[in-house]
């Protein structure tokens, strides 16, 4: 799968999706202080889903109805900060073929898959 991985993404994300074979665009490795309008614009252009900690990414889904390619947002505590990238991992090999034009939240345990406004029903 193809992903861009938002600068707040944790590294250790981008890594083990890598490892495994998949397509991952970090922003944080061609550019700092991106601004995120800009950044889901180039997800949907490359057609890669969207890995962030940034919770506006859910306002421009949502509320700002923002055409998004998918989003995963991850939302783990510092607590469970060392389960976060196999979390990752195993959501993709779980739910994949369900990733494409959804928002998912990502929290320890559990992944909330839903779809914003401009999915087709």
């Amino acid at each position: 799968m193809r992903f861009l991985a938002d600068e707040c993404c944790d590294f250790a994300a981008v890594q083990i999706l890598r490892a495994h074979g998949h397509d991952v665009l970090a922003v944080s490795e061609f550019q700092h202080r991106s601004v995120d309008k800009e950044v889901m614009d180039l997800a949907l252009a490359e057609e890669r889903i969207l890995l962030t900690e940034d919770k506006d990414f859910g306002w421009l889904v949502f509320a700002g109805r923002v055409d998004s390619p998918g989003v995963i947002l991850i939302r783990f505590p510092a607590s469970a900060r060392r389960m976060l990238a196999t979390a990752v991992l195993k959501l993709v090999g779980e739910h994949a073929s369900q990733l494409v034009g959804a928002f998912v939240v990502l929290r320890p345990g559990a992944a909330r898959i839903s779809f914003g406004p401009h999915h087709p029903q």
